[in-house]
């Protein structure tokens, strides 16, 4: 069974809520699921996962602090990281907030890690997103995330 950690920065509780979607998915599909907000990670906790999957609020059109401080102190775990499934997710208030910005933010930091990413053909082709809080499509698209994640990291880790 692999092991994923879904982890999140959310002040609204949007963020959390599609957290618990893709979380959903995960553990739907057999995986072990840990679900934890950023700020309460000991960068070295990362190493015990096969997963990581990551979702943040869009400031400014990137990842809010929290999360960048995050992956800022995960620079000592560079190429310890490589291999580990990853996966992104965001919210924001309006349809031209930055979501897809965000979550290639999030994607490009764990591409650095040399970690492997899936996206999809189907629907939000890089990472769910979300405009305030998730509606049944954003819901659907963070648990396919999750399932899509949890199969990956079965097929390279389990």
């Amino acid at each position: 069974m692999v092991k994923i950690l879904v982890a999140y920065y959310s002040k609204s509780g949007n963020t959390e809520k599609m957290a618990d979607f893709v979380a959903e998915g995960a553990k739907k599909n057999g995986a072990e699921v840990i679900q934890k907000k950023v700020e309460d990670i000991d960068v070295e906790q990362l190493m015990e996962f096969d997963a990581l999957i990551i979702g943040s609020p869009t400031y400014y059109g990137a990842m809010s602090y929290e999360v960048k401080k995050l992956f800022d102190d995960s620079v000592k775990l560079q190429g310890r990281l490589k291999g580990k499934v990853g996966g992104a997710f965001s919210s924001s208030a309006n349809p031209g907030g930055g979501n897809e910005t965000t979550v290639m933010t999030i994607l490009q930091a764990m591409l650095i890690h040399g970690m492997v990413a899936q996206g999809t053909p189907m629907g939000d082709h890089y990472g769910p997103v979300a405009i305030n809080a998730p509606d049944e499509r954003a819901g659907r698209q963070c648990r396919e995330l999750g399932g899509r994640v949890a199969e990956l990291a079965e097929k390279l880790h389990g």
